[in-house]
């Protein structure tokens, strides 16, 4: 059946078109009209003149709502799942802590089985970050379950589902020969929870690295005697930045100096949320750490550190287009164009013929007004 949404502003990498219509068939988009010339044979979804985007990709998120995907459950991958679809997620990379071997081993049977349920978000695969990370440099992961990088381990995980990114510290002994294996996976390495210098991160990208895991944050900072991964993020141009929108782990400054200096291209909004999203107050678990929700920041009990972020995806838009100024049809890349071509994503991430109907309509305020998976309202 073939669906049209019109009366719909429409923002995509781009492009910004008022008073435009999506003609969706099956699950894809068909057409993007403009003017008045509609097709009468479709079901009309008049979207109110809101704002219809791509579906943002949040491709580093643990959970929400006093879920964790570490919960190793089916039913609380579904709970976070229908919470991401109200921020207007449509496609989620599950993500993952620094935990014992079998207890992820058993956590991407869950992940392999809500992906074949279906029914709610895309899920191309996990996320895992962790467990090899520098100790310095934990923050919120566990030290408990930290270990040395082996390959053989993420073998079989991406045995079980899909490993679309790995989380590491890319100087640990062993690091670059796993980068390098990974590569030859198609799993995209990132590094996270990090004390490299800048020449051990070229290093690691001339091995395959290509992201780094929220930028700014458990890692080497810019210094003007040593730039540290800060600085390598800026300088290296195979390295794509996650970038945490919610004020709190990345400075407005920051932000703004981050867009300046560093291509839009390069850069991608994540949540990195963790149960305590959706909640104002309370206290959680974070792989096995007491964690403290106050005023919406996680922190955790022992010693204070951010634990991850409670953000939401539509606001971290939002804060995106505050803090940078720029047009939305630039600030959209960064939400899930970008994540779609680093992660080989075919299909999806724009508004246009061709590609996957996966999109989210938005209120003046940015708010959800609703969410479509390949043309389905979920």
């Amino acid at each position: 059946m073939r669906k049209l949404i019109t009366n719909a502003r429409i923002v995509s990498p781009g492009i910004d078109l008022p008073n435009a219509a999506v003609l969706i068939e099956g699950d894809r988009i068909e057409a993007v009209i403009e003017g008045t010339n509609l097709p009468a044979s479709a079901v009309k979804i008049d979207a109110g003149g809101r704002l219809l985007m791509p579906g943002f990709i949040d491709i580093h998120s643990h959970g929400a709502d006093g879920h964790d995907v570490c919960d190793d459950s089916i039913d609380a991958l579904r709970h976070i799942a229908r919470r991401k679809l109200q921020e207007g997620v449509t496609t989620w990379l599950p993500t993952t802590l620094t935990q014992p071997k079998e207890k992820l081993k058993s956590i991407a049977g869950k992940i392999a089985a809500f992906r074949a349920q279906g029914g709610l978000t895309r899920c191309p695969g996990m996320h895992v970050e962790g467990p090899f990370i520098n100790k310095e440099k934990a923050g919120a992961q566990n030290p408990q379950f930290v270990r040395p990088p082996d390959f053989a381990e993420i073998e079989d995980l991406h045995a079980i589902v899909p490993v679309m990114i790995l989380s590491l510290a890319p100087e640990m002994p062993g690091a670059l020969e796993l980068i390098d294996g990974c590569r030859s996976l198609g799993i995209t390495c990132s590094a996270a929870h990090t004390a490299a210098t800048a020449a051990q991160i070229h290093a690691a990208c001339d091995a395959g690295l290509r992201h780094l895991t929220h930028y700014g944050n458990a890692m080497t900072p810019l210094h003007h005697r040593e730039v540290g991964v800060v600085g390598a993020g800026i300088l290296d141009e195979r390295l794509m930045l996650e970038l945490i929108s919610d004020c709190i782990h990345l400075a407005p400054d920051m932000v703004k100096l981050i867009f300046k200096v560093v291509p839009i291209d390069r850069l991608m909004m994540i949540t990195d949320s963790v149960a305590a999203s959706w909640m104002v107050e309370g206290e959680i678990q974070l792989g096995g750490l007491e964690v403290v929700v106050k005023d919406r920041v996680a922190r955790l009990k022992e010693g204070g550190a951010l634990a991850g972020s409670t953000l939401l995806a539509n606001e971290g838009f939002k804060n995106l287009v505050g803090m940078t100024g720029l047009p939305l049809h630039e600030v959209i890349k960064t939400t899930s164009w970008n994540q779609a071509r680093s992660l080989g994503l075919e299909d999806l991430g724009k508004v246009a013929p061709g590609f996957l109907a996966d999109l989210v309509l938005l209120n003046d305020d940015y708010s959800v007004a609703g969410t479509l998976v390949g043309g389905e309202e979920r």
